[in-house]
């Protein structure tokens, strides 16, 4: 659409009823003010990584927005704190976390926003659902495949 950015958001919950969060929270996105279009990548199953607790359920959505990325921020931010998201301390079992992943081609260097998403391509529960929405997708210059290669080690799982 004119004047709109492609972005891609990273999904994630551990506590609670995760896929039903994730899917309410994919519906309220839809309707939000400022986003055209929301595409969601299958749900994954995959472990913790750097942190302890449940299994997450995690996704990537594509969203058609024109809000710029600060304010695309501001409204993942809203809708964590609507979903009970607490930051007790770093990687804290969750909730909801939503990450603005990439925002069309745009680099930022923020106090609040590093785009693209930091580590994201050391993320097997990243890189598989967003594999899945756009195949073709490079990242730092490599593939999807190429950087899902390397963390064999990050066991992820479709759900049905």
């Amino acid at each position: 659409m004119a004047g709109s950015v492609r972005a891609y958001i990273g999904l994630g919950a551990n506590l609670g009823d995760s896929v039903a969060t994730l899917r309410t929270v994919l519906a309220e996105l839809a309707h939000a003010a400022g986003i055209q279009a929301v595409t969601a990548s299958p749900f994954y199953r995959s472990a913790p990584v750097d942190a302890t607790g449940p299994d997450f359920v995690n996704a990537v959505a594509a969203l058609d927005t024109t809000l710029a990325p600060l304010a695309l921020l501001d409204l993942l931010q809203a809708l964590e704190l609507r979903h009970g998201r607490e930051r007790p301390y770093k990687n804290a079992p969750r909730t909801l976390d939503l990450d603005l992943l990439l925002y069309g081609d745009t680099v930022l260097a923020h106090e609040r926003l590093t785009l693209p998403y930091p580590r994201m391509q050391l993320r097997a529960f990243v890189l598989r659902p967003l594999r899945d929405l756009a195949p073709a997708l490079t990242l730092a210059g490599r593939s999807i495949d190429a950087w899902l290669g390397d963390i064999t080690d990050q066991p992820i799982e479709r759900l049905a």
